[in-house]
């Protein structure tokens, strides 16, 4: 975890090399960013056909 690479060997030839893979940054979020994209029907909150009775 500190960047060291290791080897692992068969019979003295190195067949697989383990290195640590570097944290990828994230991208900032922004309050708002997704505004206008999510939409919802007038009748959201109206009961549903099967469970009107």
């Amino acid at each position: 975890m500190r960047g060291e690479e290791f080897a692992i060997t068969q019979d003295n030839q190195p067949v697989v090399k383990l290195v640590v893979i570097p944290k990828q940054a994230k991208p900032n979020r922004q309050a708002g960013s997704a505004q206008g994209m999510v939409g919802m029907s007038d009748d959201f909150d109206e009961p549903l056909e099967e469970f009107k009775e």
